[in-house]
């Protein structure tokens, strides 16, 4: 038979069609998968599917095909050629015969990044074992990145996303890693807006504080913010105690706390990344747009809102004006970023690490807590607990690879 023809019986794969699945190991080199699918081609079967993972320069290549007609003797022939081959390479061969497919994956079908700094084989044991105990089975485990943190991710079925979240985020604050569940489909790649928080996010600053250090009243500032964690007072009574602390203030202050503003590490490799990959991407803060302005066209970001400190004849009021940005206008933000933007609503990342930050974290499709408070990682859909901004992308299926690439300057 030649290889142009298809025998009936291998026109289709379902449970009933005899298949073999080939299996190739060994030093990896250029040709290998060529070379394997032109011996295969030589009995004219069909390609069912295909997996070829390279470890450290040592290949696993895997091929479900259709048993080629002829019975016996011609798949007698077929492993003798496959195995003739692959001593010829150095290389080793295992053919298994079957039937039919791959078995169906589950419902439910989840993607599960896993971050370590390291990633011991102990933590990746137990999230493992977690993702069994919940009726999940792993369909796939794929390397994201080996720098600055390692991330690994896996194709899991069997259980709602929803599920495996809840268990596995138990599982890995008891290990200490960051584990992100985001349910498989398409609109994991359409997620097109991303907006963050600035202070202790973008940035490693709280810019009250830098300003404070200017007005010499650190400490009353420090006494105010600490009255608005004890609850005695909400954001909008805090900012504006705050605020009062510095008027007087020359403007000219201005300058000298953006100059003084501190990125996040990886935070530009974020940004750019971003918006090479075509997302759009936003700021909300409870500071001041004389510092998210500036942060705005020094990063190319698309949206930006902040308060705004009153300056009149040269000097800072203590007051701020137009709409207060507190924990239900940063969630209206998004809301209004998403509209503007084009984006469905579920289709927006939000990034933040304060109680602050909450209300826009539940209320985007996937809210990451970075380096957060107990009670926002608690909240959020996952958190990020290395100090490095960039690893954000990881949580959304980019590779290193795909991050280096678009940072290449041309």
């Amino acid at each position: 038979m030649s290889a142009s023809q298809t025998s009936p019986a291998t026109a289709v794969t379902g449970d009933d069609v005899p298949t073999l699945l080939v299996k190739i190991f060994g030093k990896d080199r250029p040709g290998i998968t060529a070379g394997l699918f032109d011996t295969l081609a030589a009995y004219a079967v069909d390609v069912v599917d295909i997996e070829q993972v390279v470890t450290r320069g040592r290949i696993t290549l895997c091929a479900l095909v259709t048993a080629p007609a002829g019975a016996g003797a011609a798949e007698g022939e077929l492993r003798a050629t496959v195995h003739s081959w692959a001593e010829s390479l150095h290389l080793q061969a295992e053919i298994i015969s079957g039937r039919g497919d791959n078995r169906p994956r589950g419902t439910g079908r989840s993607h599960v990044t896993v971050l370590g700094h390291p990633l011991t084989a102990e933590s990746t044991a137990a999230i493992t074992a977690r993702i069994t105990g919940t009726g999940g089975n792993i369909d796939r485990i794929f390397r994201l990145a080996k720098y600055p943190v390692t991330a690994v991710e896996f194709a899991v079925s069997g259980v709602e996303p929803e599920a495996l979240r809840t268990a596995l985020a138990i599982e890995a604050a008891a290990r200490g890693v960051d584990v992100a569940v985001v349910a498989a489909g398409l609109q994991r790649r359409a997620q097109r807006l991303i907006v963050m928080d600035v202070d202790s996010t973008l940035i490693q600053d709280e810019v009250i504080e830098l300003f404070a250090a200017h007005a010499g009243c650190e400490a009353e500032v420090a006494e105010v913010t600490a009255r608005a964690m004890r609850g005695e007072l909400d954001f909008e009574q805090s900012l504006h105690a705050r605020v009062a602390l510095l008027a007087g203030l020359d403007e000219s202050v201005v300058d000298k706390v953006r100059a003084e503003v501190r990125l996040t590490p990886g935070a530009r490799t974020l940004i750019r990344t971003l918006k090479r990959l075509g997302y759009q991407v936003g700021v909300v803060s409870g500071g001041f747009t004389q510092v998210t302005d500036d942060l705005q066209e020094r990063l190319g970001l698309d949206f930006a809102s902040a308060n705004t400190l009153e300056v009149v004849d040269g000097q800072l009021t203590g007051r701020v004006t137009g709409e207060i940005v507190d924990r239900a206008g940063k969630a209206r933000l998004l809301r209004r970023f998403a509209a503007e933007a084009g984006v469905p609503l579920a289709q927006t990342v939000a990034i933040g690490d304060g109680a602050n930050d909450l209300d826009m974290l539940n209320a985007a499709g996937l809210g990451i807590a970075f380096n957060a408070k107990p009670i926002v990682r608690q909240a959020a859909h996952t958190a990020v607990n290395v100090p490095f901004l960039d690893t954000v992308l990881y949580l959304l299926g980019v590779t290193r690879e795909e991050v280096e690439a678009a940072n290449t300057h041309e």
